[in-house]
């Protein structure tokens, strides 16, 4: 029975995730800030209070686990907040950098003692990270944040090769959840998570640190 950690886990593709890992018959640590009645339903163990930018928040995390070994890390949580050229947010897209890009980074680096040749370790970005793809503009915040979890991604790909570890950079596709203001042509968390567990499952080390869309595509940089 394989041991997953998931944050950004009390909604949608967090919760998704939780849920279809337990059908399974995996172990699932849910980390969120507030526990939601879908995530406290399930039956898993949870961790509230986990601030992915607060190093008190992740300091009191490890320390709950207490060692505990994983043989997942899934970075799922993160921020979207629209930002403009003509109403530029400063403080938004530096809140974005922290929670998207530095807080998995900064979580990783304080459970690397707790993952193992074989472990697996999950960055949840976007399409909107690569700037091939980039055609519409805006979205400042978020797109420079997600670039920026996707290249912290490659690096962890090439670092955590020699320990056995795999990295995945994946898209989970234009879902339907409260972030994408449950977006009407969006797929259902359910749909996402299915692919996205194919892909973590065909996660090795040949293919760590590739960017994919959750149907199987291999996303341009």
């Amino acid at each position: 029975m394989a041991t997953h950690l998931i944050t950004g886990a009390n909604r949608g593709i967090g919760t998704e995730y939780c849920r279809q890992l337990q059908a399974r018959g995996d172990a699932v640590i849910a980390a969120c800030r507030t526990v939601s009645p879908e995530l406290e339903a399930l039956g898993v163990r949870i961790e509230t209070g986990v601030d992915i930018s607060s190093d008190a928040a992740i300091a009191g995390l490890v320390e709950r686990l207490d060692g505990l070994p994983l043989d997942g890390l899934i970075h799922n949580a993160g921020i979207l907040e629209r930002t403009n050229l003509e109403d530029l947010d400063l403080e938004s897209i530096r809140r974005q950098f922290e929670v998207n890009a530095v807080g998995p980074l900064r979580l990783t680096a304080a459970l690397l003692g707790q993952l193992h040749a074989g472990s697996k370790l999950i960055l949840m970005t976007s399409r909107m990270g690569s700037i091939d793809d980039n055609s519409s503009g805006g979205s400042y915040g978020y797109r420079m944040s997600k670039v920026a979890l996707c290249m912290a991604g490659k690096s962890l790909s090439i670092d955590l090769k020699p320990r056995g570890i795999a990295v995945a950079i994946l898209h989970p596709g234009l879902v339907s959840t409260r972030m994408t203001s449950f977006h009407p042509q969006g797929i259902s968390p359910e749909q996402a998570v299915r692919g996205l567990l194919e892909r973590i499952d065909a996660l090795n080390l040949e293919n760590s640190g590739s960017f994919w869309h959750a149907n199987g595509e291999l996303l341009p940089w």
